[in-house]
């Protein structure tokens, strides 16, 4: 790892010279109260100081809708067109934090298994990563409980980390990082390794993500997923704002004669997710339904893939209209006799 400093103008200018070089970037930008990720058209419309986007920038890798194939039959000839061919522009994600950092190398490595989604894999390649170390936090916040941190360098090919007097600290943890720094090199000093304790946020670690896996195992029957899931409508907010979340389905449209397949996000916690053609549903009420969403992520995940379904960003609580605090709850859990 090599390690750099440079200031809030330099900054600006790179993230300048990176759109100018032709690569896609997508920034954190303000929508009116809420911040997402969108791309870049204005430099002056990058947000810096903001806890966590709405949205995490998961659909850069898994797009909230993809064609897969699509077909079309001119005459006796069938013309399909596998789009896992289609070359993936280079692109830039900015200003991510360490969790969403983390989460997208997690992602890529979940849809990596058995056999690789090339779709997932090709994105990846395409992507290089400029994280933004947390200088603050918010009650949502729990990466520190599921074995991250504000200053967490994992699946970031470069992180910044503000320091003093509009200045940031540079790691660069990659190949990707090394060729973007090696290309503007004459905006960056070369810096120390330098105590990043000083500067980052301060979570409290409420639980830890091992002992959450192990109350679990016992867990199935337990009447806390009925006292849980009260308030939870199953609209799927929760699913579709978490960058870890990766449940799909497939749907053809068109017609016989040309049509596309697509994959379009969904969420176990839909009322249909399950449900077979012959009318039978596994997961008939809301209280299965949100007990496979947890047990998903911090049970049956870790132990088949030693793959942690969760953040913390804590995108799912800001984001529930009920109100449903996955921390609250995963304290709860914790809690549980062993």
């Amino acid at each position: 790892m090599t390690s750099y400093c440079f200031s809030h103008e330099n900054l600006v200018k790179f993230l300048c010279a990176i759109a100018a070089s032709g690569k896609k970037v997508y920034a954190p930008q303000r929508r009116g109260e809420k911040v997402f990720f969108a791309q870049l058209t204005d430099v002056h419309s990058v947000v810096f100081d903001y806890v966590q986007t709405t949205v995490s920038p998961k659909d850069l890798l898994f797009p909230k809708y993809q064609k897969l194939i699509s077909f079309e039959i001119k005459g006796a000839e069938l013309q399909v067109n596998d789009h896992a061919t289609t070359p993936q522009l280079e692109r830039v994600l900015f200003g991510s934090r360490p969790c969403d950092a983390s989460a997208l190398r997690r992602f890529a490595d979940f849809f990596a298994r058995d056999i690789s989604d090339t779709f997932v894999a090709q994105r990846q390649e395409a992507l290089t990563i400029i994280s933004v170390s947390c200088t603050k936090a918010d009650a949502d916040c729990f990466c520190t409980s599921t074995g991250a941190s504000p200053g967490d360098t994992t699946g970031s090919d470069i992180l910044l980390t503000p320091t003093e007097n509009g200045r940031y600290y540079v790691e660069c943890l990659s190949e990707k990082g090394d060729a973007l720094i090696a290309t503007h090199k004459g905006l960056f000093e070369q810096s120390e390794a330098i105590d990043k304790e000083q500067y980052v946020a301060k979570i409290e670690r409420m639980f830890s993500h091992e002992e959450i896996t192990q109350r679990l195992a016992g867990a199935f029957g337990n009447e806390i997923w009925s006292d849980a899931s009260l308030r939870c409508i199953g609209c799927g907010a929760c699913a579709f704002v978490c960058p870890m979340c990766s449940c799909f389905d497939i749907q053809d449209e068109g017609t016989y004669k040309k049509g596309d397949r697509m994959r379009c996000w969904d969420s176990c916690g839909f009322s249909l997710f399950t449900q077979h053609t012959s009318g039978h549903n596994p997961r008939p009420i809301q209280s299965d339904r949100w007990r496979q969403r947890v047990m998903h992520k911090f049970s049956y995940q870790p132990q088949q893939y030693a793959l942690l379904g969760c953040v913390g960003c804590g995108r799912c609580s800001r984001a529930c209209p009920a109100d449903m605090n996955l921390k609250e709850q995963l304290v709860d859990i914790a809690a549980i006799a062993g």
